[in-house]
């Protein structure tokens, strides 16, 4: 029995193959990732995480949501972030040419921390993957699945090194990569329309002094309602600008640059707000970025976060829900691994989905005006806001919100109210 394992191993090393095993392969280092890694980790699983790219890399996607900080704390993470000095973020403002409104996260129905960070997503990552390391997590950078083949009793995934993994479970947080679903043939078509982003990171040299950095801010195009642009304000002086809507309502037959700018331009608030902007940084884009699957897990396998559905972009939910998704996964794979019985679509897809249509609700709502009518009402009503300001802060799980657990009715029934 020696003799033939000496034999095999000396086969292996010529063939330049390394076989390893571990508990679970974590595909994705980024929120998702990292966070899901580290609450295994805690519980004595042995994870090892993959990730294609080299940190720091550049990620859209820059402002938080307060329901984050509960999901950062738990994995041990919250304190690194805090140090770092990210721009403070307690609410949300929204602006239609000279219309302000704006929700203050600490006022709010739900239970849960009001505030939060608008972060440099290439920063925000890297600290988050670190701390994992730093907790004993053992990630591979520059280092992509190339094949997974799901045996009879674990999964054989083949990295680009060469290495090949024996997991007993896979979890997917590879984000726009989507590496499960593409090899799955899991991809469906979003239930919502294809929309293009053309964004960049600008000095912005805002000296109004009633500007609100503290807050992120959408403002809806003046001519178009299902167009609209977020200003993310870092703590550097410098922010996030971008404009989301359909193609053919952004297009003028130009370059990125000067549509971005066209655009931003003919808001009143932006600007005012951006007349000394200096756009020293090449505008990217991103189309038909929505996305959805058949199914969010299967036989030894579970998609977080974008690997599993993105909505849009509006309410900065995608990094909530990769989040919500980490811990939730995170509890079933351990009960599965630790030999219990696990009902995945209670226990993952519907708690997950729960929040994921809440959020959905709203970005619908968005799109076709009603939701833009709520925000827009000249009268409040201050227990409504509250409960609207706990979506808009990530609580889209709170069960106790009517705006929740009951959100497309409620929400009809408020656009019906602040239409009349």
């Amino acid at each position: 029995m020696l003799i033939l394992t000496i034999m095999i191993f000396k086969f292996s090393d010529i063939l330049g193959v390394s076989m390893r095993c571990v508990d679970v392969l974590v595909i994705g280092g980024g929120p998702s990732g990292s966070i899901v890694s580290a609450l295994l980790n805690k519980q004595g699983i042995k994870v090892l995480c993959v990730e294609k790219e080299k940190f720091p890399r550049f990620v859209i996607g820059e402002s938080l949501l307060p329901n984050c900080m509960n999901i950062l704390r738990e994995a041990g993470f919250l304190e690194a972030v805090e140090a770092y000095g990210f721009q403070y973020k307690n609410g949300a403002a929204f602006s239609w040419k000279d219309e302000y409104r704006y929700f203050d996260f600490c006022d709010k129905s739900s239970n849960g921390d009001g505030t939060t960070f608008q972060v440099q997503r290439a920063v925000f990552d890297k600290i988050l993957i670190d701390e994992a390391i730093k907790q004993g997590v053992e990630v591979c950078f520059e280092t992509a699945v190339e094949d997974i083949n799901f045996l009879d009793q674990y999964t054989e995934a083949t990295l680009s090194d060469g290495q090949k993994i024996q997991a007993k479970y896979i979890i997917d947080a590879s984000g726009y990569g989507r590496v499960l679903p593409r090899k799955l043939n899991l991809e469906v078509p979003s239930t919502l329309s294809p929309k293009k982003a053309y964004f960049t990171h600008i000095k912005d040299n805002i000296d109004e002094i009633l500007y609100d950095r503290k807050k992120i801010l959408i403002t809806t195009h003046p001519e178009f309602r299902d167009v609209w642009f977020w200003l993310i304000p870092f703590s550097n002086g410098r922010c996030s600008i971008g404009v989301v809507g359909e193609e053919s309502r952004l297009n003028i037959n130009s370059s990125d640059e000067d549509t971005l700018k066209h655009h931003v331009y003919l808001a009143p608030m932006l600007k005012r707000l951006l007349d000394k902007a200096v756009w020293d940084t090449p505008i990217r884009t991103i189309s038909s970025y929505s996305k959805d699957v058949k199914q969010l897990y299967g036989h030894r396998y579970v998609l977080l976060g974008n690997a599993s559905e993105f909505l849009d972009p509006v309410f900065s939910s995608g990094v909530t829900i990769a989040m919500v998704s980490a811990k939730l996964a995170s509890q079933v794979v351990t009960k599965i691994l630790n030999g219990d019985q696990v009902d995945m679509q209670k226990e993952y897809v519907e708690p997950l989905m729960f929040g994921i249509n809440t959020f959905r609700t709203y970005v619908e709502g968005w799109y076709n005006t009603k939701f833009q009518d709520v925000i827009y009402a000249k009268d409040e009503n201050h227990k409504v806001k509250r409960q609207i300001c706990s979506i808009l802060a990530g609580y889209a799980w709170d069960h106790t919100n009517p705006y929740a657990t009951r959100s497309n009715e409620a929400l009809e029934v408020l656009a019906q109210i602040c239409k009349r």
